[in-house]
C-alpha cells in the first residue's frame, strides 16, 4: 500500500524565497515605541488636566463655605452671592486657560512626535532603497557573469 502524502506549495515557496524578516521585526518595534510615545503624551495631559479639575473643585468648595455662612443683614446674602459667582467666573476663566495650555502642549508634543517619525520612515526607506539596489545588481552581475 502506497502512503499518499499532501505537501503545501505555499510552505516550500516561503521557504525558498530570500525574504528579511528583520524588515518587520523593525517595522513593529518602530510602531510600538512610537505607540508608547504618543501614549505617554495622552497619560501626561490626563494627569494635568486631572490635576486641574482637581484643584478647581477645591476652590469652589472653599468658596462655598462663605456662601453657607449665616449673614446678619438680609443684603448681605445678596453681596456673598454676587461675589460668589464673580470669583466663579474668574476661576473658571483660568482653570479653563490651564486646560487650553494642557492641550496646547500636547499638540506641540504629537506634531514633534509625528515629525520625528516621518524622518525616521524617511531614514529607513532610504536604507532599504540603497539596500535593494545593491542586491539588484549583485544578481544582474550574477545572472550575466551565468549566462556568459
Amino acid at each position: 500500500m502506497t502512503k499518499t502524502t499532501f505537501e503545501n506549495p505555499f510552505a516550500s515557496l516561503f521557504e525558498n524565497a530570500p525574504v528579511d524578516m528583520s524588515a518587520f521585526n523593525d517595522m513593529f518595534k518602530n510602531s510600538a515605541e512610537l505607540g508608547e510615545k504618543f501614549s505617554n503624551v495622552a497619560l501626561a495631559a490626563a494627569e494635568k488636566n486631572a490635576e486641574i479639575a482637581n484643584k478647581w473643585t477645591k476652590d469652589a468648595i472653599t468658596k462655598l463655605g462663605g456662601v453657607a455662612k449665616a449673614q446678619n443683614d438680609p443684603a448681605d446674602y445678596s453681596k456673598v452671592a454676587t461675589d460668589f459667582a464673580s470669583a466663579s467666573v474668574e476661576a473658571a476663566s483660568e482653570h479653563v486657560a490651564a486646560f487650553a495650555e494642557v492641550a496646547k502642549k500636547v499638540q506641540m508634543d504629537t506634531v514633534e512626535l509625528l515629525m520625528a517619525a516621518g524622518k525616521d520612515v524617511q531614514a529607513e526607506a532610504t536604507t532599504a532603497v540603497k539596500k535593494a539596489t545593491t542586491e539588484a545588481k549583485a544578481a544582474v552581475k550574477k545572472a550575466t557573469a551565468k549566462a556568459a
